[in-house]
C-alpha cells in the first residue's frame, strides 16, 4: 500500500514519467519490433503519470485516481 501512495505522490508521478520517457527513447533508438515494443511499453508509465492514475491501486482496494488516493490517506 505504501508503494501505491508513493506512486500517487508528485515524486512518484515524476518518476513514472521519467521512466516512461527513458523506455520510449531506448525503444526508438533500437531497431526492429523489439525496439517498438519497448517504446510502446514506455508509453504506459508515461501516460499514467501524466493522467495521474495508478493501475496498481485497485489491486489494494484503492481508487485508480491519484487525487483520490492522496485524499484517502
Amino acid at each position: 500500500m505504501k508503494l501505491v501512495q508513493l506512486l500517487a505522490s508528485p515524486q512518484g508521478r515524476l518518476a513514472r514519467g521519467l521512466l516512461g520517457l527513458a523506455l520510449l527513447a531506448l525503444g526508438v533508438r533500437m531497431s526492429g519490433m523489439v525496439g517498438w515494443a519497448i517504446a510502446a511499453i514506455g508509453l504506459i508509465p508515461l501516460l499514467a503519470g501524466a493522467a495521474d492514475v495508478c493501475f496498481l491501486a485497485p489491486l489494494f482496494g484503492l481508487p485508480i485516481g491519484g487525487k483520490e488516493i492522496r485524499a484517502s490517506h
